[in-house]
């Protein structure tokens, strides 16, 4: 019996990108720092002092925006808990991330992103965006984002 041998080409599957394996470096010392801090307080104070950290690193247009939407986020929903989540600001409820910011130079993207997890309450029918494209934070940006924020917690 003689076997064949397929003429398609298949992609192996190679792993994590190196951005993918960074995240999860981020998000491994994320929470070996969070375990290692003593009370509520100084936990929620080092976390946004971490969130602004790392926006202060960012490149100039993904600053920017992230500068904002930390500003807008924060306003519109105050009981939202900035911290670090695979590396990016994030803004959680009762622990669990609610969205998140994600730059465009971490994963080497088009534009930045404001993503919502399952935790945001968004719902709007059988289908509704749960990621935002940015290229930059205007008013009216600031405006849909902080209802958007404020939908999410209710």
């Amino acid at each position: 019996m003689t076997s064949t041998t397929s003429n398609t080409t298949s992609k192996a599957y190679e792993g994590f990108t190196a951005e993918e394996r960074a995240a999860m470096k981020d998000h491994a010392q994320e929470l070996r720092a969070a375990a290692r801090r003593g009370s509520r307080a100084d936990k929620a104070a080092e976390a946004e002092r971490d969130v602004l950290a790392k926006i202060a690193e960012m490149q100039d247009s993904d600053r920017t925006m992230a500068e904002r939407l930390h500003a807008v986020i924060t306003a519109a929903a105050p009981a939202l808990a900035p911290k670090l989540w695979y590396g990016m600001p994030a803004y959680a409820l009762d622990g669990k991330v609610l969205c998140f910011f994600q730059s465009a130079e971490k994963f080497k993207a088009r534009y930045a992103t404001l993503g919502f997890s399952d935790q945001a309450r968004l719902d709007a029918g059988p289908m509704w965006p749960a990621g935002f494209a940015l290229t930059e934070v205007t008013p009216e940006v600031e405006a849909h984002v902080a209802e958007l924020v404020k939908q999410a917690v209710r």
